[in-house]
C-alpha cells in the first residue's frame, strides 16, 4: 500500500468513526426529545382533564356530567388545535385525572399512549 493510499484509508476509518459517533449522538438526542414530549403530553393531558372536572363539580364533591359541555370543548379545541381533542379523548383525559388525582404519583415512565 502506497503512503498516499494509507492516508486516505487512515483519514476515512477516522471520519467513518466520527460519523457512528454523531449517528449515536443525534439518534440519543431525538430519544430523550420524544421522552420529554411525551411527559409533557402525560401532563397536558392530566391537567386538562383536571380542568373538566373541576368545572363540572363547581365546587361540589360529585360532578354532574354535562355531554353538551364536552362536545362544545372538543369542537372549540378540534377546530384550533387539530386532531386529539374529540369528546371520546376529552372523557379519556377526565378519567385519567379521576384515577390518577395526585399528579405526583404519575409514573415518569408513563406515556399518553399507555
Amino acid at each position: 500500500m502506497t503512503k498516499d493510499l494509507r492516508k486516505a484509508v487512515e483519514a476515512d476509518g477516522g471520519a467513518s468513526q466520527l460519523l457512528r459517533s454523531l449517528r449515536d449522538l443525534i439518534q440519543n438526542a431525538r430519544q430523550k426529545a420524544i421522552r420529554v414530549v411525551d411527559a409533557v403530553q402525560v401532563q397536558t393531558c392530566w391537567e386538562i382533564g383536571r380542568h373538566i372536572v373541576e368545572f363540572e363539580q363547581g365546587g361540589s364533591a360529585r360532578a354532574e356530567y354535562d355531554t353538551q359541555l364536552l362536545q362544545s370543548l372538543a369542537s372549540s379545541l378540534a377546530a384550533e388545535f387539530g386532531r386529539g381533542f374529540d369528546v371520546s379523548n376529552l372523557r379519556h383525559m377526565r378519567v385519567f385525572y379521576q384515577t390518577f388525582p395526585i399528579r405526583d404519583a404519575l409514573r415518569p415512565e408513563l406515556s399518553w399512549a399507555h
